[in-house]
């Protein structure tokens, strides 16, 4: 099975300053997210959600909040016919030396744990930071990064969201 591993906050749906989290109640999507999303489940991958939310263990917000900003977000996607296999996520605080938050290869050997069938070879990461590319490398896989700079070869930066659609 062929997967897009696809961070969340700044690359499906909008991010904010850390402070600014406690009062968000709805995600709001990116333009060109969904109409990308479906056109990646399209082309046979399925779709993983790798999210790293510090925010929890750090008190920006709870983890009823995520919840249900991550509820709203399946349902949402769902209704425009996307299925999201599964939604992995690192509540730690950055400084908790945990082995989940991104770069580290945590939430990925976990997912590879629940579906064995994971081919990483053939699967990608996407994100909008450093975090999310150093994670592909780590995971030699093939990274793309939404206006992030890397030299590493296995990594092409993107414009946007949709321009992933001519690498896939």
């Amino acid at each position: 099975m062929k997967v897009g591993f696809f961070d969340r906050d700044g690359t499906i749906i909008e991010d904010y300053t850390d402070s600014k989290w406690s009062y968000i109640d709805n995600p709001v999507f990116f333009a060109d997210a969904i109409r990308t999303l479906k056109e990646v489940q399209q082309r046979g991958y399925k779709i993983i959600i790798i999210t790293n939310q510090y925010l929890i263990n750090e008190g920006f917000i709870s983890l009823q909040q995520y919840k249900k900003i991550n509820k709203k977000l399946l349902s949402e996607l769902s209704g425009q016919g996307i299925n999201i296999l599964d939604v992995f996520y690192c509540p730690h605080r950055r400084n908790e030396g945990c082995n989940c938050i991104k770069p580290q290869t945590g939430m990925i050997t976990e997912a590879m744990e629940k579906y064995p069938n994971i081919k990483i070879n053939e699967s990608f990461m996407i994100g909008d930071s450093k975090v999310d590319i150093d994670l592909a490398i780590n995971m030699n896989m093939r990274g793309f990064g939404i206006e992030v700079d890397s030299s590493h070869s296995n990594v092409i930066k993107l414009t946007n969201i949709s321009d992933l659609i001519s690498y896939i």
